[in-house]
């Protein structure tokens, strides 16, 4: 358990040393990667106790969540405004398209 531990502790470390920079495909791998690791972890828990020093680690690593949150969720607002000035030039785009065929011809009635 103590090498899944090191191998979290590093991941963790490597994406905060360029998380400011990191693109969202990154934080994705960064993410689907802990995920085995913190799994592997649980498994082995169900089999032994873990130590103090151990459970210790494990908290350190975490108290570095709320930052990688913020970016996840910075990247999230980024994504969502992005879309939402796509959909709005769109609409506007739209608008002035003609919704007509050019050789349509218009009749109108004489009351």
């Amino acid at each position: 358990m103590d090498e899944l531990i090191q191998q979290l502790d590093q991941l963790t470390t490597d994406i905060l040393d360029r998380l400011h920079e990191a693109p969202y495909e990154e934080l994705e791998s960064f993410v689907e990667e802990r995920q085995k690791l913190v799994d592997s972890i649980g498994d082995e828990v169900a089999l032994c106790q873990p130590t103090p020093a151990q459970k210790q680690a494990i908290s350190r690593i975490m108290e570095h969540d709320s930052a990688i949150l913020a970016r996840m969720k910075a990247l999230r607002f980024e994504a969502q405004d992005w879309l939402q000035k796509r959909n709005q030039a769109k609409a506007q785009r739209s608008a002035y398209e003609s919704g007509y065929t050019p050789d349509s011809i218009l009749m109108d009635r004489k009351k």
